[in-house]
């Protein structure tokens, strides 16, 4: 009969360091998300700082090309017009 009831009680105190460890896993599982929230919004943070540098390149560099060449005013606003339609293009794409 003892060894029966020692038996039981070896399983009842592995059952709870189980439990024990279960909880602890939980607690590291829950830390764990919130790290990985935390570095997903970062993330998405440096991707929008990014697309917005590129575009203010993108911009300098259209300036700069203007200012270096001597086109007719016909051909520089053919090219504004152009890269406002590829701006609406973009403004477009960003709705979706």
């Amino acid at each position: 009969m003892s060894s029966t009831a020692e038996q039981l009680s070896k399983i009842v105190e592995r059952t709870e360091h189980l439990i024990e460890l279960c909880t602890a896993l939980q607690e590291e599982n829950d830390l764990l998300k919130l790290e990985n929230e935390t570095l997903t919004s970062a993330l998405n943070t440096s991707k929008n700082m990014n697309k917005e540098l590129e575009e203010k390149l993108r911009i300098l560099k259209v300036a700069k090309s203007f200012s270096e060449t001597n086109e007719k005013s016909l051909d520089i606003k053919q090219k504004i017009n152009e890269f406002v339609q590829e701006i609406d293009k973009c403004i477009v794409l960003l709705k979706k």
